[in-house]
């Protein structure tokens, strides 16, 4: 059978991230921080660490220094000597000429690890979502049902089908179909509002794995990506099978909370999400805490202004270093080191490390990427057509000012 000690897990992170642009212009998208101390990748981590998962190989390629320094600083956390690592694995040209063309193409190029690694099972992930999930629960349904190849599965409302894979399903959950991105999403059997789709987290006997990437990797057809060319061929001829997330009995209390930050407004959402009363993903759960790189920092705090003007803070995220120098943060996230001084304004924004907010400043509904400093008087997000001259605007008006931007 196999079992958590036998299965090796890679994580794709090596992706461009263009719609994230300009969060991504100096970073790889699961490098991009989130929630005040963490990056995105802390929580795909956070979750093979709780599962019990030790073996892990992360596959870098764009923009990769920030990501491989986190990894480095805030991950260096197994024993090597007992055979548990997390190790960034870097684009290396080892089978060919050119870097990796597509997720399966990505794995492919570095089966040379898997092979020696003496793994029977491996457990393929994605570095840019944010979610909990206990992958043992998985390994369990794949040891139960027989499959030869697993697929993580959720339902989504209908009219967002269409930015995965539409997953079908017999009524012993094997899969039937699989449609990567469909224009007309195929609805869930007994549901006309829900439909079943990939969440991009696989399971496969490593036998399988390398027999089906040697074959794409000859098919001069292929776009050599796991939902568009292997899980659909391979549907046709092994026991491929689903595993719902949030409906087993794993460790983690299910919340059943997955979000693809994959633009600015669904990243700016998930984030925004965090400030819930009683938010959708809570960080404060003792049972699965998300582990990150912890800076050595004093504590956040406020303090009144020049003018006497009290600093405060309401319904916000604090980092530690973060000073609020008689201004005023409503409905915001604020990263280590932030200051805010005198008589400024920060209103449902996103600020970054380091970020200086100049004197009687006003910001809202925006997103300051690190070491930017806002001079006395600026306003960032009320007047968008003259944001626009200078900065990235998301389709939901959100605007981004990018990192290190220098103003006039």
């Amino acid at each position: 059978m196999n079992t958590l000690e036998n299965t090796i897990t890679i994580i794709l992170a090596g992706g461009i991230g263009s719609r994230l642009a300009p969060l991504t212009s100096d970073r790889a998208k699961p490098a991009v921080p989130f929630g005040g101390k963490y990056r995105i990748i802390d929580f795909t981590l956070a979750n093979c660490l709780h599962s019990g998962l030790h073996r892990v190989l992360v596959l870098t390629q764009y923009k990769s220094h920030s990501l491989q320094k986190h990894l480095r600083d805030g991950w260096s956390i197994f024993n090597p000597e007992l055979g548990e690592y997390i190790t960034p694995v870097p684009a290396q040209m080892r089978t060919g000429k050119g870097w990796y063309t597509g997720t399966a193409d990505a794995i492919h190029q570095n089966m040379y690890l898997l092979e020696r690694s003496e793994a029977d099972t491996c457990l393929i992930l994605s570095g840019d979502h944010i979610y909990r999930m206990d992958y043992a629960a998985m390994m369990d349904t794949h040891n139960n049902s027989g499959a030869d190849l697993t697929v993580a599965c959720m339902q989504v409302p209908l009219q967002e089908a269409c930015a995965f894979g539409n997953v079908l399903v017999d009524e012993d959950q094997r899969i039937t179909a699989f449609m990567e991105k469909p224009e007309e999403p195929v609805p869930s059997p007994g549901s006309s509002d829900n439909a079943l789709v990939s969440m991009g987290i696989y399971i496969f006997s490593l036998k399988l794995l390398s027999e089906a990437l040697d074959s794409d990797h000859t098919d001069k057809g292929s776009g050599h990506d796991f939902g568009k060319d292997i899980i659909p061929r391979l549907i046709k001829s092994h026991k491929v099978y689903a595993h719902l997330f949030g409906s087993d009995k794993g460790r983690v209390t299910p919340d059943r909370y997955w979000r693809d930050v994959g633009t600015i407004d669904s990243y700016y959402q998930a984030n925004m999400d965090l400030l819930e009363p009683v938010p959708s993903l809570n960080l404060y759960q003792d049972d699965w805490p998300i582990r990150s790189y912890q800076q050595q920092t004093p504590p956040a705090r406020t303090v009144p202004g020049k003018t006497g003007t009290e600093g405060i803070f309401i319904n916000s995220i604090l980092a530690d270093g973060t000073v609020i120098s008689g201004g005023s943060v409503q409905h915001s996230i604020l990263f280590p080191r932030v200051k805010i001084d005198d008589e400024a304004m920060i209103e449902d924004a996103i600020l970054f490390e380091g970020v200086h907010v100049g004197e009687r400043a006003l910001l809202r509904r925006c997103i300051v990427d690190k070491g930017v400093s806002v001079p006395a008087g600026e306003a960032i997000g009320y007047d968008l057509d003259s944001d626009r001259e200078r900065f990235s605007i998301s389709d939901d008006g959100i605007v981004v000012v990018p990192k290190g931007y220098q103003f006039k």
